[in-house]
């Protein structure tokens, strides 16, 4: 009696665990592909998403509004950052005439690589994005929708930036671009403008729905590119050479390369230097891909050059590095810079021609540092 109990317990449990695994498998496909953006005529989805200013934002908030915005768009996408001035001024410019425009970050963490930061100082996480709204001073409401993207789901944006307009009623009666002039300057959100202005004329929009283009939104299910890049990354060669007094002068003058140049001068036994070297593993991830390059000198003796090359490669700095060839420090401290101190870590970030933008004895800030790099004239922010 005992063992057919216990049979028949085992058999309802595998039951039990099929029917899981075909439920999940069931909402696994639906919930892995391409969301359908909002139609004309629909009504606007609900949502509840922590805004950057640390309150809980739902559609309720925006109930005295006569027109809603909604923009999806977030912190690292060049056109995203392209239109966010214009962004600004559409919230002030119609903020007494009872529009409210809020903005919502809909992209994963997990399915955002560091190769495409390269345009930015910043990825899209939470956090992040308060930096964002501070540093452009945001006059709306920054959400973040990245942890479940489930405001995303509904919507349907298919880049940043994609506007979606209500009317008094939470009808969608615009979706689409802000405007057709990418570059800063060159537009002044004339689609969304128009839009708005109909709306609350009382008029039909004459072009409810345009095209939008920018960055497609990082959805967590599609982190392939993401997990494949990374595993590119982390079997690239990493490679020491020893580099002589005359060899640093030139990486110095930075007369041979067209590119922005990052130095940083460590060693294995500096503690600040290996706590900080992660970070700038991070940095020429994020730039690699512009005209920008990462080079490092380890200020270890000869003696401890296979320790530093183990050191490296656990890092993964597959970017150009190398060790003096001599013992004689000082020699080294005098070819990088007669005014440095010594002490370690070292880093100098220089233009072609040799010109000094940065150096700094000890640790660096990294967001400083990130921000330095892509606001410098031989990267920037837009295409």
């Amino acid at each position: 009696m005992t063992n057919e109990i216990m049979k028949r317990s085992l058999s309802t449990f595998f039951i039990f665990l099929l029917i899981v695994f075909c439920v999940g498998r069931g909402n696994s496909q639906t919930i892995n592909s391409e969301p359908k953006t909002l139609e004309i005529g629909a009504k606007a989805p609900d949502f509840k998403l922590p805004g950057v200013d640390g309150k809980t934002y739902s559609l309720k908030d925006f109930n005295k509004a006569s027109v809603l915005v909604v923009i999806f768009s977030c912190n690292h996408c060049p056109t995203a950052q392209a239109y966010e001035d214009r962004i600004i001024a559409l919230a002030k410019d119609y903020k007494q005439k009872g529009v409210d425009l809020v903005m919502i970050s809909p992209n994963s963490v997990a399915a955002l690589n560091y190769s495409e930061l390269g345009y930015s100082d910043m990825g899209d996480s939470y956090e992040e994005m308060k930096l964002r709204a501070v540093d452009k001073g945001f006059n709306f409401p920054y959400l973040y929708d990245g942890e479940n993207q489930k405001a995303a789901l509904t919507y349907g944006p298919v880049a940043t930036p994609h506007c979606f307009v209500f009317d008094r009623n939470r009808i969608l009666v615009y979706a689409g671009r802000i405007d057709g002039s990418e570059k800063p300057g060159t537009g002044k959100g004339e689609d969304i403008r128009n839009a708005i202005d109909a709306v609350l004329a009382g008029k039909i929009v004459e072009n409810p729905v345009t095209k939008v283009f920018g960055c497609s939104v990082k959805w967590s299910w599609k982190d392939e590119f993401t997990q494949r890049l990374y595993k590119e990354w982390s079997e690239l060669p990493v490679t020491l050479e020893d580099i002589d007094v005359q060899g640093i002068k030139e990486l110095i003058r930075n007369t041979s390369s067209d590119k922005l140049r990052l130095i940083n001068i460590w060693a294995t036994w500096c503690g600040p230097c290996v706590i900080e070297f992660p970070d700038l593993v991070i940095i020429d991830r994020m730039y690699r891909g512009r005209s920008f390059e990462f080079i490092t000198i380890s200020a270890d003796k000869q003696a401890r050059k296979d320790d530093a090359l183990k050191f490296l490669r656990k890092q993964e700095a597959s970017n150009k590095n190398y060790i003096f060839n001599k013992d004689d420090v000082y020699q080294m401290i005098e070819a990088v810079d007669p005014d440095w101190q010594g002490a370690l870590p070292y880093t100098l970030l220089i233009e072609p021609g040799g010109k000094i933008i940065y150096q700094k004895q000890n640790t660096i800030n990294t967001a400083e540092m990130k921000k330095m790099i892509v606001d410098n004239r031989l990267i920037g922010r837009y295409y």
